[in-house]
This record gives C-alpha cells, sequence and structure tokens, in this order.
C-alpha cells in the first residue's frame, strides 16, 4: 500500500503527546449531538430527533466499533464471557451516555410532550375504552404476526435479528406434553409499526399514542393458555455489522458481497439491551445465549428500540414543534435559462449545500443526457439512495446511446444493497460497471461530461465534499464545484482511467489522489507553513473535516505549531488530536459545530506567508482515508470563489459562540454559551440567512 516515508519521520519530535481514544471521542460527539436534544430553544419534536440520531448513531457505533473489543472473551466460573480491560472501559462511557439518552427521554421530553398534548400510554394508564381498542388491535394485526417459541432440544434458541424488537418470556408449570421448558421467545416481526396513534374519538384530547411493545406486554398471558407469565422483558441485540469479504478470494465481488447481505443481520453479537427491570435469571441467560460479558448487557428505562420514537413525528401534525422551513435557493452563481456549459466556459460554479439547491447538480447531469454534443459520461457513486432521480438520468443517459462509465463502491457501509441494485441495472442496459480498486473503497465523488465542440473534445467536470444523494444533500452541508478548467478535468480523466484500468497513475497537475499523495502533500504543506512560522513569516492552517485521527498527520500538526504556526481545526466528530496541551499544542485550537444541518464539508487553507492556498475534498485527515480509500482533494484557484469558500466555510464556524464546542486539554468539550442571545452568532443561522439575501439581491439585480 502506497506510504509516504516522509511522513512517518515527523513521529520523533512530538513524541511526547498522546493522542485520545478514537472510541471515547466517537461517543463524546454523540454527547455534544445529544445536547441539542436538551436546548429547550429548539422546537420540541426535533429534539425527539437529535435524540433518536444518538440512538442511531450509537447503534453504528456497536455495529462497526465494539465488535474488536469481543473477539478474545473466555467463560468465568458461572458460563458468562469476561471481556477485556479495554472494552470495560469503553463499556463505562457507552453505558454514562445510554443513561443519559434515557433520562433526558423520561424526565424531560415525555413531560414536554405531555404539555403539548402529546401523550405516550402505557397500559395502565388507558381508560376502558383505549383498553378495548387495543385489545381488538391486537386481536386483528398483532396476534396473527406473533409465534412463540418454547425452548427445547427440538426448538433451540432462534435466530434473532440485529436490532429486532424480541420478548423473552418465563413460564410456571408444564407444557402440553408435561415438560418443564420456561423459556419462550417471541420475536416482533419488523412490518409491525412501533407506534399506534388511538383515534380521536377515545384519545381524550390531544394526541395518543401507544407503542406495539406496550400493546404485546399487556397481551402476553393470552398466547401462553394453561401456564402463567412469571417473568418477561423486551430485548434487542446489536450485532457486528462490517461485511467480512476478502476481496482477493473471490471471482465476482457484487456476488460475494449479497451473498454477505443475507446473513450481516446475523452476525456476532456485541450488545444486548433489555427492560430496566428485566430478572437476572433472564439477562443471563440472554447473555450466555449470545456469548456476551456482563459489561455487554444495557438495562434501559424505556423502549429498547428508542431509535424508532422517530415515527412520532410523523403521528404528529405540528408545525409549531417542528424547525420553520427552510426554502434552499437556486445557486446564485447560476441562472436557470442558462447552459451549463456556455457558463462554465467563463468560470468556475461554486454551490453551497443545503443553503443552495442539489437540483442545480441534477439539472448539469440532465442537460448532459439529453444533449446530443454529449459523447461520454463518468462518474463515482458511493451513497445516492434507492430511489435516485441521479441513477435515472444515468439510465437514461445509457439509453439515448452516450458511453456512460460508473464507479459503484459496491462496500459502501450499509448501502451496499442499493448500490449492488443500481450496479445491476445499469449493467442490464450497457453501462460499463466499474466497482473500484481491490483493496480501496472508492470514496471520491466526481463526475465527468465529455462534449465535442467542433473539432475539440471539452471537459466538464463536477467535483464535490458529499455523495450524489438527493436527499442527503438537504441535510448535509458540502460544496459542489462545477469546471471546464482542463487541467482539473484533464485530472479526473486520468484518474478515472486509473480505477477502471488499474494500471499507473499518470501525474496530475491540480488534483491530490489517495492513496498515492493526498496524506504526502497534506504533510508537506502543513510542514511548509510551519517553516514559514519559525521563519518569522507568518503561518496559519484552517481545516474542516468530519474526523481527524491520522496520526502522522496529527504528529505534523504538532510540529508546525510549535514552530510557531496559528492552527484551527473545526473537526465535526472525533479528533484525537488534544488542543492546548502546554508545550506541545499551545498554539492549536479545536473546536467543533453540531447545527441544523450534518456539517459534512472537507475544507483545508494553508498559509506560508504570503501564499496561501485552498483545497476541497472528499476525503477526512484518518488513516482509511489517506491509504485505504481512493480519494480525492482539489483547488480552489479563483480568487473569488476561494474567499468565497473562506467566508462561508471557515470564518462563521470559528466564530460560532452558539453551537460550537471548544476541546479541552484533557480532550473534553466545552459549548460556547455566548453573548445574550441577540448577540447571539450561529454560523448555519448566518449562512441561512447569507444565501436569503443572496437570492434576495440577485432577484432585485
Amino acid at each position: 500500500m502506497p506510504h509516504s516515508k516522509k511522513a512517518t519521520e515527523v513521529l520523533s519530535p512530538t513524541s511526547k503527546l498522546v493522542p485520545l481514544d478514537r472510541d471515547r471521542c466517537i461517543l463524546a460527539f454523540n454527547e455534544r449531538v445529544l445536547d441539542w436534544a436538551r436546548r429547550e430553544d429548539v422546537p420540541l419534536l426535533e429534539r425527539l430527533r437529535y435524540l433518536c440520531i444518538v440512538s442511531s448513531n450509537l447503534d453504528e457505533f456497536f455495529e462497526v466499533r465494539a465488535a474488536q473489543h469481543l473477539d478474545v472473551l473466555s467463560p468465568d466460573a458461572t458460563g458468562l464471557m469476561q471481556g477485556d480491560a479495554a472494552m470495560v472501559r469503553l463499556s463505562a462511557a457507552a453505558h454514562e451516555l445510554m443513561d443519559a439518552v434515557y433520562a433526558l427521554y423520561n424526565d424531560r421530553l415525555l413531560p414536554a410532550f405531555e404539555k403539548q398534548g402529546i401523550r405516550i400510554i402505557s397500559h395502565g394508564e388507558r381508560t376502558h375504552a383505549q383498553r378495548l381498542w387495543v385489545k381488538e388491535y391486537f386481536d386483528r394485526d398483532v396476534r396473527p404476526l406473533l409465534l412463540p417459541v418454547g425452548l427445547d432440544p427440538a426448538h433451540p434458541f432462534p435466530q434473532v435479528a440485529n436490532k429486532s424488537l424480541n420478548f423473552i418470556v418465563r413460564l410456571n408449570g408444564v407444557d402440553a406434553f408435561g415438560r418443564e421448558n420456561d423459556i419462550t421467545i417471541v420475536k416482533v416481526p419488523r412490518v409491525l409499526p412501533r407506534l399506534i396513534r388511538l383515534p380521536d374519538r377515545i384519545a381524550g384530547g390531544g394526541v395518543a399514542v401507544v407503542s406495539v411493545s406496550s400493546v404485546i406486554r399487556a397481551h402476553l398471558q393470552e398466547m401462553f393458555a394453561g401456564r402463567e407469565v412469571t417473568q418477561f422483558s423486551q430485548f434487542r441485540v446489536t450485532r457486528n455489522s462490517e461485511l467480512a469479504v476478502e476481496e482477493d478470494d473471490v471471482r465476482n465481488l457484487r456476488m460475494a458481497l449479497r451473498q454477505g447481505l443475507d446473513v450481516r443481520h446475523f452476525g456476532k453479537a456485541v450488545r444486548l439491551e433489555v427492560a430496566a427491570g428485566c430478572s437476572d435469571y433472564l439477562a443471563d441467560f440472554l447473555l450466555r445465549q449470545f456469548s456476551l460479558p456482563p459489561e455487554a448487557l444495557y438495562r434501559v428505562q424505556g423502549p429498547v428500540n428508542l431509535v424508532r420514537m422517530s415515527q412520532l413525528l410523523d403521528l404528529v401534525q405540528a408545525p409549531k414543534l417542528l424547525f420553520p422551513p427552510f426554502e434552499a435557493r437556486w445557486p446564485v452563481e447560476l441562472r436557470r435559462d442558462q447552459s451549463f456549459f456556455e457558463r462554465l466556459q467563463h468560470g468556475d460554479v461554486l454551490i453551497h449545500q443545503p443553503f443552495e439547491r442539489f437540483d442545480a447538480v441534477l439539472a448539469f447531469l440532465r442537460e448532459a443526457v439529453s444533449d446530443p454534443k454529449v459523447l461520454a459520461i463518468k462518474q463515482t457513486i458511493y451513497r445516492t439512495g434507492a430511489d435516485s432521480e441521479l441513477m435515472a438520468l444515468l439510465l437514461e443517459g445509457v439509453r439515448s446511446g452516450k458511453e456512460v462509465t460508473v464507479v459503484v463502491e459496491l462496500k459502501a457501509r450499509f448501502d451496499e444493497e442499493a448500490n449492488i441494485n443500481w450496479a445491476e441495472m445499469l449493467e442490464s442496459v450497457g453501462a460499463q460497471v466499474v466497482y473500484g480498486v481491490v483493496g480501496l473503497k472508492t470514496h471520491a465523488k466526481m463526475l465527468l461530461v465529455t462534449r465535442r465542440e467542433g473539432r475539440i473534445l471539452r471537459r466538464y467536470g463536477h467535483l464535490s465534499t458529499g455523495n450524489y444523494n438527493p436527499r442527503t444533500a438537504k441535510l448535509y452541508t458540502d460544496i459542489s464545484h462545477l469546471t471546464a478548467d482542463p487541467h482539473m478535468t484533464g485530472d479526473m480523466e486520468r484518474a478515472f482511467t486509473h480505477i477502471a484500468g488499474q494500471g499507473k497513475l499518470l501525474p496530475l497537475r491540480r488534483l491530490w489522489m489517495a492513496p498515492f499523495h493526498l496524506q504526502k502533500n497534506v504533510i508537506e504543506w502543513i510542514h511548509h507553513v510551519g517553516r514559514a512560522a519559525a521563519q518569522g513569516k507568518g503561518g496559519r492552517i484552517v481545516a474542516k473535516m468530519n474526523a481527524l485521527t491520522d496520526d502522522d498527520i496529527i504528529h505534523a500538526l504538532v510540529d508546525a505549531g510549535q514552530k510557531g504556526a496559528k492552527i484551527d481545526l473545526i473537526v465535526r466528530g472525533a479528533c484525537t488530536l488534544p488542543a492546548g496541551v502546554p508545550g506541545l499544542t499551545d498554539n492549536i485550537r479545536v473546536r467543533s459545530v453540531i447545527g441544523r444541518f450534518l456539517e459534512h464539508t472537507r475544507v483545508f487553507y494553508f498559509r506560508a506567508g504570503e501564499h496561501e492556498e485552498l483545497y476541497l475534498s472528499s476525503a477526512d485527515w484518518m488513516n482509511r482515508n489517506m491509504l485505504r480509500r481512493i480519494e480525492l482533494a482539489w483547488p480552489v484557484s479563483e480568487q473569488v470563489a476561494r474567499q468565497r469558500i473562506i467566508d462561508e466555510c471557515l470564518v462563521p464556524y470559528l466564530l460560532d459562540d452558539t453551537d460550537a464546542w471548544v476541546q479541552k486539554a484533557d480532550g473534553h468539550y466545552e459549548r460556547l454559551m455566548g453573548l445574550p442571545r441577540q448577540s447571539t452568532r450561529s454560523a448555519q443561522a448566518a449562512l441561512m440567512e447569507r444565501h436569503r439575501h443572496r437570492h434576495a439581491s440577485s432577484l432585485i439585480a
């Protein structure tokens, strides 16, 4: 695997630096997200949404990160498995966060919902009319889908899918054959809604909702004629969801991944959630069944599938409890009546999503598909979703006679099935589909259009910091960059040729590409800034990204900071570089901004003396992005465009004192509470207002 020897040489001057634990940093990020669910200035249903986001993030954390701590387990005298020291420490932090999630749900959100006339009613709180309705619903819609499985030698523990809702029941007495098998498992099908709204006529005013788990709990006894339910608990198991496919050993990666998807839901168990009142007998039984240590048991005060509470947002029609609608504007640098090809011949175009509409990117592709002068379209696909207009346009392009090449990353985590389906559909109509490079994920986002103009072929390109996904484009902050620059588009052509042909990468003039020279060039620029600072010329680095965990880059940053460079890092998620450590990172500041939209833009600004460069990228500063993925970074060279990126993607986030968190030397974060309310500065609020104003000004002009 390509690796920069020069990068490792920066380790020695800063060998005293102890990076922060990455897993703890991920949990700390989720604590910052959870703060939005605590904030009373956030609309109530949005607070619930943030709570569900944290719950979903924790699910993914266990599915992806926690499995590594369960590789070597041994049973104790009771037969329970024992985790290692690292798992015990990580588990304590995860338990603390989950306890905070449920405490917030029970102590603050549920009472707040009741004040708004929204009630989640337990069986004990239901009126006679409500109980009759729930009983009828159970008999009609729930009971026919439930099949209790009593455990005995002929009926082993059933396969329980990842994150599915289940009940474990303990019965007294004997079964119909006189046997004393006391444990039964009841699986709750995913087709059942997790929340059911009661009819208004029996709701008692406002909105009344019951959970499917409470419906089943209330009628468990009815499923066991002749026996008594003595103990029960809902439970959910989280499993390792990484698809382990040895690419070198398979002849057809697509088929191997599809087969892997069939068993993903039944990977190794990593976490067990049960109701807070679950007996030790049932909890220990489940731990042994799933070969889990006690640290993997989570007793929760509420639904074990808290993420599914997001269904409440669909059941309650209350706009006042949501964020005011925000309508993205058509990019100010584009005219709707102007051809993209004509516009790009006069200069590059930047689109700042979600403040400006991703629809413009679709319009660019739509024009390319319909233009008879366009001969070829090449595009990378990482996450585009199961229902994508963009993919439909590519299919249309093939049918209209264009040469369409699509690099589909089949191993995009949790999007594998959608990407496999798109790949098969594209191949079926004649597109050239490439699955990237063995051993490397293709995470770069680029679209290249080749058009005949007279006697020449001209290229037009689109590069992005985010995915080609119209849904997330409304929720994530990203930069789309449209260009006809021949050096940029020529580099894109070379990148596509390398990915498809897997030959030697030809020299690139403008783009930095991982795993070849992205890390090396980032580190060289950091050193360049450090040298300028040491010589008294001044050095400045401002970098915005999702995560910073690459050790070589971290040590280069520390070295530059020790030489006098002023460094600001805007890192949304995990950052293992500790800022403000005396004698080590005094000149480095780290902040995280959590807002209404998910911060996703990667921007790298370097200034060494009078020389400055600004790059956009698809890559975070993580080892996997630098050395185990196909990634791109590209310069923004036009002065006006570069200043716009600085003004919109960097400066507001450095000034934010409302949604920003500042990292302290010990690694923990403190939220900046700001000045009096009328003077506070929120980066995202400022950008929404800026683009409203820009749009209004363009209409006036």
